[in-house]
């Protein structure tokens, strides 16, 4: 609901603020007062194209502000894509406009995007009027609406649109599997040579996980063994100079001392080290001796390790996934041996599921076509007071596309005289009839959560009496259920509003300016009198407008 509305430096404007309420607001002035004005700013507000004539004469920029509580779903899933949260459900428009042109917008401080804005602006707010465009003009939003009416009509409707859904959605999903597998058994098939021989391969070297380590562990063992026996021989020949062992040199040595005649032998000390050296150098020489090796596994083990990797580098993948390629290509080879009977298993899976999403497509289309009829009977008993008891209205239901909401296309489609072809709303209807016939079709499709804010410009332009009685007894029942916003000079369909705004123009050192303040009782009395009867009130056009006061 549009709560507040801030207008600046836009044409006659200077500066203006205005707080709607609920229900209908009507706004009335004389010819010329400004109420298009007042349109235009809430249109730029809303997204609507920019023009640097809409800036005041003398005015840098121009700027409007809309604020609006309880936003629809409709504006928060795009206020959500676009990363704008909402704190407390009120939503802020902006608009600023420069004497140049450029135009920039935000949503509650965060500057968005012109097409951002008016995606936005377009959930909010619907405007009715002889020009302008509006939601059911939209051929694409006819299915939603005509479900809308059946939900609130048709008390099993909303179970059979979600089995409807539910089984689409199983349809669709067998149908891609029926695809996919098709694709799959194309590729297979022009692929069997090769993935035999690769299964064939694959299942003889037979890898294990973790084999590729192990192998490439045990291999750099090996070689360093080889290495470290080498380093060993020469260590061992080099305590073995010329054949002769170093320990038995020294030996040699320590038993020719022993042989000093002198009692006692004063190189006793040094003979017992020497005994000790040549003890140690024998234990030295036992250890330092090669051992025997078995390397003789290095060369399998070489050729096994050399390759798996040759396998791996040939699929793409590391040796650990050798094993789940082996499981991937036998199960292809698999699926291609028993393609006939895996064929046949999804082709009944997606028969049965499409079905049963035809069997509640026709359920759906069958609720739809009652749906439409009781749309229709209730737009007809709505026309002739307003005017359009030649006109004729149905909702045209056609097979299209498979998809969630079924198999249906809807048209909403009428004819302004008999013996007219049945056509499109906008192209069908003039002006003023088509302003009238939107809102009976708005008067009828309005539910109770219906959250948009209507906004009606000038639609009783050509009529008066009891047809102005009537548009304005169905704005009153349209504003029950959602917010509605009424520029009229009709006093009839001023007589029903909630909240009464006067339009003024006045002119003060040669500069003009619009206004506007919300009237009421004597005032607004007033106002509807003047409507009757022009500038000059008169007691019949009082006594009148006090009949047509219905708030």
């Amino acid at each position: 609901m549009l709560t507040r509305l801030s207008i600046s430096n836009i044409v006659l404007i200077e500066h203006l603020d205005l707080d709607f309420g609920a229900g209908l607001n009507i706004l009335t002035g004389e010819t010329g007062a400004g109420k298009s004005i007042l349109m235009d700013s809430l249109a730029l507000a809303l997204g609507a194209r920019s023009d640097a004539a809409l800036v005041r004469s003398g005015a840098v920029s121009a700027a409007v502000v809309a604020e609006f509580d309880n936003a629809p779903r409709a504006a928060r899933t795009i206020l959500d894509d676009a990363g704008i949260e909402l704190d407390d459900d009120t939503l802020i428009l902006r608009r600023t406009l420069n004497a140049d042109g450029k135009s920039r917008a935000w949503i509650n401080d965060n500057p968005v995007s012109i097409k951002t804005l008016k995606a936005v602006g377009d959930a909010l707010v619907e405007i009715h009027g002889q020009f302008a465009n509006h939601a059911l003009l939209d051929g694409t939003t006819h299915l939603g609406a005509l479900d809308d009416f059946a939900t609130r009509n048709t008390p099993t409707f909303t179970d059979l649109a979600a089995r409807t859904r539910t089984a689409y959605t199983e349809y669709h999903t067998a149908e891609k599997r029926m695809r996919e597998l098709t694709d799959m058994l194309e590729r297979a098939a022009a692929e069997r040579e090769f993935l035999e021989h690769n299964v064939a391969e694959l299942s003889t070297l037979n890898v294990q996980l973790g084999e590729e380590e192990d192998l490439a562990t045990q291999r750099i063992a090996m070689m360093n063994a080889e290495k470290d026996a080498a380093i060993l021989s020469d260590a061992n020949a080099a305590l073995n100079a010329r054949g002769n062992s170093l320990d038995a040199q020294v030996f040699s040595v320590a038993h020719i001392l022993e042989h000093i005649k002198t009692d006692p032998n004063p190189y006793q000390e040094q003979i017992d080290k020497l005994y000790e050296v040549a003890e140690t150098l024998s234990d030295i020489s036992a250890a330092l001796a090669p051992h025997d090796m078995d390397i003789s596994d290095l060369e399998s083990i070489e050729e096994r390790l050399f390759a798996i990797r040759a396998a791996a580098r040939k699929h793409r993948v590391s040796a650990d996934e050798l094993p789940e390629k082996l499981e991937q290509m036998s199960a292809q080879l698999a699926i291609i041996d028993n393609s006939d009977t895996e064929l046949q298993k999804v082709k009944n899976t997606l028969v049965s599921a499409r079905t049963t999403f035809e069997k509640y497509a026709a359920d759906l289309h069958t609720a739809r076509v009652t749906a439409a009829e009781k749309l229709r009977t209730q737009i007809l008993a709505e026309l002739p007071e307003l005017k359009l008891g030649q006109a004729d209205f149905i909702a045209d239901i056609t097979t299209g596309d498979a998809s969630a909401t079924g198999m249906d296309n809807v048209t909403f489609m009428i004819k302004t005289n008999p013996g007219m072809p049945f056509g499109a709303l906008h192209k069908t209807a003039s002006g003023g009839e088509l302003a009238r016939f939107m809102l009976a079709l708005r008067v009828v499709l309005a539910g109770e959560n219906d959250a948009l804010t209507f906004v009606f410009d000038e639609i009783d332009t050509g009529i008066s009496g009891a047809t102005a009685s009537a548009v304005g007894s169905r704005l009153h029942r349209l504003a029950l259920s959602a917010q509605a916003l009424v520029i009229t000079h009709s006093a009839q369909v001023a007589g029903y509003a909630d909240k009464h705004f006067k339009i003024s123009k006045s002119v003060a050192n040669n500069v003009t300016t619009t206004s506007v303040c919300e009237i009421s009782d004597a005032d607004r009395l007033n106002e509807i009198a003047r409507i009757i009867s022009g500038a000059e009130i008169t007691p019949e056009s009082l006594t009148m407008a006090r009949t047509l006061m219905h708030n």
